[in-house]
């Protein structure tokens, strides 16, 4: 389809992309909005592999759709694509929109822990986060799991949504690419992580097993906890703990960065870097 031009931000057929920092629309009816070509890339492939992800529009910056002729190419020629000035696009998002490259995209069906973990092989890696309610982080969390083969993340009903936009973005749209579910609370869980066979590893400052002399099991789950107070006592208590070795006069890690080293340790461990 050729780009159809906008040119008044109060448009009907771009409403969706309006005040974006203001009324992002992750959560409702499961649409979210993409932004960067980076993203775009992973909700073309998204379309190509026949995951539950789908676009239903994109608002390019003019001098953006020669560069992405490619990508384009991809989606279904029913995906409209609309194009805009500078002005005119900072006016419908409402700020000054430098990566010139959005897409309304959609979610389809809502799967729960069970089943995702339902689908996985005999041997796999699992990410679950408990609490998280920072965007940057849950985004960083999913591009690690993307970085060394996680097969799922699992986010209880406490976390973020990861379509939040700047969650994927940071994610590089990893969140488009590695199956997950978020829903339940951090027991109902690991109820489904124990029920399934893994091994379930909770990280903490305090964890009893340095983090390189976790035994590799064929089914494997890592926990994290939130930013400021980690997992819950309570939690720990009903599983194996891990810590990360690290020098004197912090106390504990970024719950992405620490999520990242143990994935990486875990994922060698398991053969699979």
């Amino acid at each position: 389809m050729l780009p159809i031009r906008i040119e008044d931000a109060d448009d009907p057929r771009i409403a969706e992309f309006r005040a974006i920092r203001e009324r992002d629309l992750t959560g409702r009816e499961g649409r979210f909005i993409a932004e960067g070509t980076v993203v775009l890339r992973m909700l073309s492939a998204a379309h190509q592999h026949g995951t539950d992800f789908r676009a239903e529009k994109i608002l390019l910056l003019e001098n953006r759709v020669g560069g992405l002729v490619e990508v384009l190419a991809e989606f279904p020629p029913e995906v409209p694509v609309y194009v805009a000035s500078g002005e005119v696009l900072d006016r419908i998002a409402g700020f000054h929109l430098h990566r010139g490259v959005l897409a309304l995209g959609r979610r389809i069906g809502q799967a729960t822990a069970g089943d995702v973990l339902e689908g996985l092989d005999a041997s796999a890696l699992v990410v679950a986060a408990f609490g998280i309610s920072n965007h940057d982080n849950i985004g960083s969390i999913f591009r690690n799991a993307a970085a060394f083969g996680a097969d799922a993340v699992i986010l209880d009903q406490g976390c973020c949504d990861p379509l939040y936009r700047k969650a994927l973005r940071v994610s590089v749209g990893s969140v488009l690419s590695v199956p997950y579910a978020r829903g339940g609370s951090a027991c109902d869980v690991l109820a489904a992580l124990a029920e399934r066979n893994f091994a379930v590893w909770g990280l903490s400052p305090s964890g009893k097993t340095e983090i390189r002399a976790v035994p590799p099991a064929d089914r494997m789950a890592l926990i994290t906890g939130t930013e400021g107070e980690g997992l819950p006592a309570a939690i720990l208590a009903t599983i194996r703990t891990a810590r990360i070795a690290q020098a004197p006069g912090l106390d504990s890690l970024n719950a992405a960065t620490a999520t990242g080293i143990a994935l990486y340790e875990i994922a060698m461990a398991q053969g699979r870097l």
